[in-house]
């Protein structure tokens, strides 16, 4: 097991043990995971196991967290329909549906999109993701629908990663978003994990990374806007993260948004619809479209009656 040491000063005096843990800089785990750390006798202070509960008293204990080794993730194949837009010898589009994982983690080890890509494409699936995510060249969030390239070899894999870096790869998503915008525009703010909550993404300048999303107007209505943006880069929850930045979270993100959602669009309003790239085998210029779900016409037919 690895054992971390961590600093506490006076400015930690009454606070709980797992919160401490979750916000340290030295450990990227959340609140329940530390408190599962501390219910399974692995957080020490001053050399004596605590409780999830314990309080630091004075500042300067010695914490010391024991992390046993991670449980590596291995997908297997599942017999899980797909939607397939395109598929050749070397790539495939995929449009994917909301509510579906892309690959394993902790808590969603299966009937992933991946789990489904091994039954349906055997052992042709690119490694360079790894055993856990085969083919997968990027992702899109569980919530989120529409379109994804999956790679059937490293050298395609690798031809895409790269038009990925360049920001070649054209990646329009469809959203709702609180509030009106009345004109197109260009958020360009760094995104990096959040300080205190190790699941959210925010716009922050302390390790984060460039973001760049590019929004259009395509229709407004009282109290909503429907956007389409354009990915320039590809952090995590990028457009989420930078419309709620500015003042306008897309619909029924819980996350990044009004804790109470709207819950006509059952999650958040984003659509992955529009994906292009140079395909790695011909060099021709491919462009796919995945129509709007009924979940987001839907919305979008109430929105035009009541507006």
């Amino acid at each position: 097991m690895e054992n971390v040491l961590i600093s506490v000063g006076s400015e930690h005096i009454g606070e709980r043990i797992d919160v401490l843990i979750s916000r340290s800089s030295h450990l990227d785990i959340t609140r329940s995971m530390a408190s599962k750390l501390c219910d399974q006798g692995l957080v020490f202070v001053d050399g004596a196991v605590v409780a999830k509960n314990f309080k630091i008293r004075g500042g300067g204990e010695e914490v010391n967290v024991l992390l046993p080794p991670p449980k590596p993730l291995e997908a297997v194949p599942q017999d899980i329909s797909l939607d397939i837009v395109y598929e050749d010898d070397i790539l495939l589009v995929v449009d994917k549906p909301k509510g579906m994982v892309v690959h394993p983690a902790a808590g969603n080890e299966d009937k992933t999109l991946v789990n489904a890509l091994m039954h349906h494409c055997r052992s042709s699936l690119s490694g360079i993701g790894g055993v856990a995510r085969p083919g997968i060249v990027h992702r899109i969030d569980k919530d989120t629908s529409g379109l994804l390239v999956v790679a059937k070899t490293d050298i395609a894999h690798d031809h895409l990663s790269r038009q990925l870096k360049e920001h070649s790869v054209i990646r329009l998503y469809h959203t709702v978003v609180y509030g009106r915008i009345d004109r197109d525009g260009v958020v360009n703010s760094p995104i990096g994990r959040h300080s205190l909550d190790r699941k959210k993404m925010a716009v922050t300048v302390k390790n984060s990374r460039e973001a760049i999303t590019h929004y259009r107007a395509h229709r407004s209505f009282d109290r909503f806007t429907y956007l389409i943006c354009r990915l320039e880069t590809g952090r995590t929850h990028q457009i989420r993260v930078h419309l709620s930045h500015i003042g306008h979270p897309v619909v029924g993100d819980i996350v990044y948004g009004p804790k109470k959602a709207i819950t006509a669009t059952n999650g958040q309003c984003l659509h992955a619809g529009t994906l292009g790239f140079v395909h790695p085998g011909s060099g021709q210029y491919m462009e796919f479209t995945s129509p709007l779900p009924k979940y987001f016409t839907d919305f979008i037919s109430a929105l035009k009656e009541y507006s």
